[in-house]
């Protein structure tokens, strides 16, 4: 039988083992191309799909974003000194990473993705070094991070706060002419009134009133409470009815909406509908499902086989484990952002109308029923308020605790150590005299009850009283892990031992400059590149078209990596991946040039190919391996500006050894052969 052509090109042999590596490359360049660009990829499908009415249907590849710094995406770089001088030497690093522990729950209010605090020390000076990537309001984080941490001692509030028969017929009173006002208001509206006008005349709602009602554009995720009022509305058109919420009667228009879209890329961003269903395993917070992880899995997977979008709802009302079980696992529609990472990964990924999972988050195992997917719409929104009144206006706010005397001054220390009949770890307190007394005031009245630590108005802990206790000292006792422990002992000590932190340096990037930055940067590589190919073809003919297509590969390959790591792209670390294109370069020249020598010497092609790849990589590796090892201290030594370098570096430097010796090597094992021994000028070598 004649072999066929997939025989013929895949034969065993030198030949036939150059071309299963080409097409292993082929395949490689694919996979990066779709990473790099799956969003235009993703488009072209759609389109061609549309053109050909579905006849041609390309599957949809996962869109995966760049993680960019500050620097790219806007926000700031604090350092703070962390004053230590009067805590004892071996007490200040506690002190200094429970400050740590404060200020990262601090700046997590601001919603700021993937914050950077760290802590670092030179000689006797301790400093806290806070990166806010997208950050907004930079003044106001940088008076929440500067203050001291509070942390205050807790008892229940048993005093439930009442209104008197006049003080009910006063805010009754209030409320009637807050619903007159609001209807006159409503009227002025229906009638044609200037909707800006009347706002700042009668709204009462500071933070909109002076912009005329503009409460800005904003999403479900945002506002689900407004979005739903105005959503029914067309653009333009008032609501012809009063709306009660919290502050008091609402009237809201709808002035514009469009798709929201991602300031930096430019994409639609969507949302999606989903239920799901979650089963929790020993270990994770809060969980009583008494299920081993390998039994939820197991179980998980057992009524994965029986679920179909028409019974899902009752199998996770069954099943589930999630708070959203009694409503049949509905998440409702949301955005990115709103689930944790492998969740949301997984249901924009997964096709409408499909079961995926089991998807493994720290809350155990989830299967996921999308249900719809729709790009994320937001709403230019006027808004109005008139103001009503609470009981809470009147009683004042009535809280579930309330602050007791004992406060984090009165706490010398806490410390970690092990129970001596189970041995397991326990937070241990020491009280000052003054806080010994009023620990045994607290505890007394409290027996059986518990008391909350708060630290920043936030619980750490809510221990249970077992007895009154004196003497100054207390024990906090649970299911503690080693881990646990500590980070409990910081977060007392960061309340008890006071480390105030002075800001001693600021730099703030605007996220227009970021996007500037980022511009720039490509169009710096980009014309880089440009002069770097022009270079090789003129100056070294063949090999230099091959070296163009090699770094074509590599920078692909870098910036699949980038993708999938993922890397915090900043300005330095675009700068140390343009280098890196440099230094593959310079691999290139070093064979070319070893090559060019073996041939004037006339050597024939296949032996000078082989010796020039084989004395080329000596000086390559040398140089390569000292530039890794120089990143690998920066990574490990320096600040995250820097490492963000050493990083896009030193992985551009890994790949390029790859391009410079796989790739390119592969090319010239292709095209080598008689024809281009008869035509050395086409090697840059003169007959």
């Amino acid at each position: 039988m004649p072999d066929n052509i997939l025989t013929k090109l895949f034969r065993p042999g030198a030949r036939g083992k150059a071309r299963w590596v080409f097409a292993a490359i082929v395949l490689l360049s694919l996979a990066a191309g779709l990473i790099d660009a799956g969003a235009y990829y993703n488009k072209g499908a759609d389109w061609l799909a549309a053109k050909t009415n579905n006849i041609v249907k390309l599957p949809h590849t996962k869109e995966v974003d760049f993680r960019l710094g500050l620097d790219l995406q806007g926000g700031s770089h604090l350092v703070y000194k962390a004053e230590v001088k009067d805590i004892k030497p071996d007490d200040r690093d506690d002190a200094v990473e429970g400050v740590r522990d404060v200020i990262e729950r601090r700046v997590n209010v601001f919603g700021v993705s993937e914050p950077v605090v760290q802590t670092s020390k030179s000689g006797d000076e301790y400093r806290v070094i806070v990166e806010l990537a997208g950050i907004k309001d930079v003044s106001e984080a940088i008076k929440m991070i500067g203050e001291t941490p509070l942390l205050e001692f807790k008892e229940r509030n048993t005093e439930a706060g009442r209104l008197t028969d006049e003080e009910r017929a006063r805010m009754e009173k209030y409320n009637n002419n807050a619903e007159e006002r609001a209807a006159e208001v409503l009227g002025k509206v229906m009638s044609g009134g200037d909707f800006a006008v009347l706002a700042r005349k009668f709204s009462e709602d500071e933070a909109t009133k002076e912009r005329g009602g503009d409460l800005g554009w904003i999403t479900e995720k945002d506002n689900p409470r407004i979005f739903s009022l105005v959503k029914d509305l067309k653009v333009g058109k008032t609501s012809t009815e009063l709306h009660l919420g919290d502050r008091g009667y609402e009237i809201v228009k709808l002035e514009d909406k469009r798709v929201k879209k991602n300031p930096f890329t430019n994409k639609e961003e969507k949302e999606v509908k989903a239920s799901h269903l979650l089963l929790c395993y020993n270990g994770i917070d809060g969980c009583e499902s008494g299920l081993s992880k390998e039994e939820a899995l197991n179980k998980i997977n057992e009524i994965k086989k029986q679920a179909t979008p028409d019974n899902f709802a009752d199998l996770a009302k069954k099943y589930s484990t999630g708070p959203s079980a009694p409503n049949g696992g509905d998440l409702g529609w949301f955005g990115k952002g709103a689930m944790v990472k492998p969740f949301e990964e997984a249901v924009f990924s997964q096709k409408t109308g499909t079961i995926s999972g089991p998807v493994e988050t720290r809350f155990g195992y989830h299967l996921i029923y999308k249900q719809g997917e729709r790009p994320q719409e937001e709403y230019k929104v006027g808004y109005i308020l008139i103001k009503t009144m609470k009981e809470e206006d009147v009683t004042g706010p009535r809280d579930e605790w309330k602050n007791t005397e004992l406060t984090g001054k009165n706490l010398k220390r806490a410390r970690v150590e092990f129970n001596p009949n189970d041995n397991m770890p326990e937070v241990a307190l020491e009280f000052d005299s003054e806080g010994t007394k009023l620990f045994a005031e607290i505890t007394e009245r409290n027996v059986g009850k518990p008391v909350a630590i708060y630290l920043d108005n936030y619980p750490i802990s809510v221990p249970t009283v077992n007895e009154k206790i004196t003497g100054g000292k207390a024990v906090i006792s649970g299911n503690f892990n080693i881990k646990e422990a500590k980070l409990l002992a910081q977060r007392l000590n960061a309340g008890a031992l006071p480390v105030p932190i002075t800001l001693i340096n600021q730099q703030t990037v605007g996220a227009s400059l970021g996007h500037k930055s980022v511009a720039n940067s490509l169009e710096a590589g980009v014309i880089g590149l440009i002069l770097v190919a022009l270079f090789m073809i003129l100056y070294y003919r063949l090999p230099g078209v091959l070296a163009v297509f090699s770094l074509i590969i590599y920078g692909l390959s870098v910036l699949a990596l980038f993708k999938l790591w993922p890397v915090t792209l900043t300005l330095a670390g675009v700068a140390g991946f343009v280098l890196s294109i440099g230094m593959a370069v310079d691999a290139n020249v070093l064979i070319f040039e070893r090559i060019k020598e073996e041939l004037k010497s006339g050597k024939p092609l296949d032996l000078a190919i082989d010796e020039g790849f084989r004395r080329a990589w000596p000086s390559i590796r040398d140089g390569n391996v000292s530039t890794l090892i120089t990143c690998f201290i920066l990574i490990q030594f320096s600040t995250s500006i820097v490492k963000g370098f050493a990083v896009t570096l030193s992985l551009g430097i890994v790949i390029s050894m790859f391009s410079a010796i796989v790739i390119t090597r592969n090319f010239f094992n292709l095209i080598s052969g008689p024809w281009l021994e008869k035509r050395k000028w086409l090697m840059g070598v003169k007959k």
